[in-house]
C-alpha cells in the first residue's frame, strides 16, 4: 500500500507518518518547501505550491489512499489576512488535489481528510453526533463548511471520502495543551469564561491510530475524533493542574478579557461542543485514552 499525505510535517502528520512507516506502509508526501524534500526508502517528498496551482504529478503514482491534513493553524490571531489564509490553505490545497486526480491517470480509491468539530454550534446542552446537520454561525463554522464541500468533490471521481472531525488534540509537542499549561505552570491557572463550556478532546496517539484504522477499514462519511469522555473547561484546567501538581484557585478569566487579548479567536476558548465518538466505536475503533486524567498522565506525568 502507498499513501499520499499532505501536512505530513505538522503536529498530526508527523505522528501519523511515524505510525504508518512502523507498519510497513510506503508514504509520498507533498511539501511547499523544496529543501524539505526527502527521497528515502518508503518515504518520498514531492513539491507543490497550492497558491500557484503547482504540483508534482509524480506524487500520485501508485497511491491508493490520500490523507489530507494540510491547513494553516487556527491558533493564531485572526486578522482579515490570516482568515483568508485559513480558508485558502484548506480549499486551494483540496481543489489542487482534485484537479490533479481528475486530469492524470491514477489508482486512488480513498481520500481521508481532516476536519473540525468547530462546525457544530456552540451549545452546553446538545450532544453532537455525525448526523447533526446544524452549522455554527461563527467564522470557524464557515471554514469547516467550505473545507468539507471541497473535499466532497472527490466523490465525483468515484473515490471514497471520509472526513475526520477532530476535537482538541492533546499533545506534548504543540496545540492547545501547551497553551493551557503556560499559566498553570506559573501557578495562575484558571478556567475561561464561566468554565462550563464542553471541551471534546482526543489524545494525539488515539487520533493517529484512528486515521490508521480509517485507512485499513476504508471508512466513508463523517467521523468524530473525540475521546468518549469530554469534560468542561473547568475540569480540564483542574485536571492539568492536578497532574502538574500546581495550585488551582484563581477566579475564572472573564470573556471580555479574553476578547481583548485574542480578538475574534477568543471563541476557541469559550465555544462549547459536547461531541460523541460513538460511531467510531461502533465501527470497531478502541480508544486507548478514554479519560482525561489517563491521557494527561501519559503526556505530562
Amino acid at each position: 500500500m502507498k499513501i499520499l499525505i499532505t501536512g505530513a510535517t505538522g503536529l498530526v502528520g508527523t505522528e501519523l507518518v511515524s505510525l504508518l512507516l512502523q507498519n510497513g506502509i510506503s508514504i509520498n508526501y507533498l511539501t511547499t518547501s523544496k529543501k524539505d524534500i526527502k527521497n528515502e526508502p518508503n518515504y518520498q517528498g514531492f513539491y507543490w505550491n497550492p497558491q500557484q496551482g503547482v504540483i508534482d504529478e509524480k506524487a500520485i503514482v501508485d497511491v491508493d489512499t490520500i490523507v489530507h491534513l494540510a491547513g494553516a493553524s487556527i491558533s493564531k490571531r485572526w486578522t482579515s489576512k490570516y482568515k483568508q489564509e485559513l480558508i485558502e490553505s484548506r480549499t486551494l490545497t483540496t481543489n489542487l488535489l482534485y484537479r490533479t486526480l481528475k486530469s492524470h491517470p491514477n489508482q486512488v480509491k480513498h481520500l481521508i481528510s481532516a476536519s473540525a468539530i468547530g462546525v457544530y454550534p456552540d451549545s452546553k446542552e446538545t450532544l453532537y453526533t455525525e448526523e447533526n446537520k446544524s452549522v455554527d454561525n461563527s467564522f470557524l463554522g464557515q471554514v469547516v463548511v467550505k473545507w468539507e464541500q471541497a473535499v466532497d468533490n472527490f466523490k465525483r471521481l468515484n473515490i471514497k471520502v471520509c472526513k475526520i472531525r477532530t476535537g482538541l488534540v492533546l499533545s506534548q509537542k504543540g496545540g492547545m495543551l501547551k497553551e493551557v499549561m503556560k499559566p498553570i505552570k506559573l501557578g495562575v491557572g484558571s478556567p475561561y469564561g464561566d468554565g462550563k463550556q464542553w471541551q471534546s478532546w482526543i489524545h494525539i496517539d488515539d487520533l493517529v491510530h484512528l486515521y490508521f484504522y480509517a485507512i485499513q477499514h476504508q471508512w466513508e462519511g463523517i467521523y468524530n475524533a473525540t475521546a468518549p469522555n469530554p469534560v468542561d473547561n473547568e475540569e480540564l484546567t483542574k485536571t492539568v493542574a492536578k497532574v502538574l501538581d500546581k495550585p488551582y484557585f484563581f477566579p475564572a478569566v472573564p470573556k471580555f478579557v479574553l476578547k481583548l487579548a485574542l480578538g475574534e479567536m477568543h471563541i476557541l476558548l469559550l465555544s462549547s461542543q459536547n461531541v460523541s465518538s460513538q460511531k467510531s466505536q461502533d465501527n470497531g475503533f478502541v480508544f486507548k485514552y478514554r479519560t482525561l486524567e489517563k491521557a494527561l498522565q501519559n503526556l505530562l506525568g
